[in-house]
């Protein structure tokens, strides 16, 4: 059984180094053949647009209630809990750790008034 494996494991070296010596040569890359850019040549790209189609289908994840798209910050808003969905290249991310809270505007109509 020693001389099968051994055996075998001497011819495979020789294909694998017989085709390594006649493997054409990959171009090595030298710093004149390497286009750079810097940083003043990036410029912003515009964010893919989120298909409002979506809208339909997702819900918020914690209190499965239809969501808001808000085109000036890029967010899913659920108006009932508070909090705001991020998109990122035209994906939401639904997670609840990654949401923000938002504010909800003081309304003097829902706040007791003392007397």
């Amino acid at each position: 059984m020693f001389r099968n494996v051994s055996g075998k494991l001497v011819t495979e070296t020789v294909r694998v180094h017989r085709y390594v010596k006649h493997a054409p040569l990959i171009r090595r890359v030298t710093p004149s053949s390497v286009s750079v850019r810097s940083f003043t040549d990036v410029k912003d790209e515009a964010q893919p647009p989120f298909d409002a189609s979506l809208l339909d289908f997702l819900v918020c994840p914690l209190s499965k209630k239809p969501l808001r798209y808000e085109a000036k910050t890029n967010e899913l808003i659920n108006e009932e809990l508070g909090i705001a969905y991020p998109i990122s290249d035209g994906i939401p991310n639904m997670i609840p750790q990654e949401a923000r809270l938002i504010q909800k505007d003081a309304d003097s109509s829902t706040t007791p008034t003392q007397e």
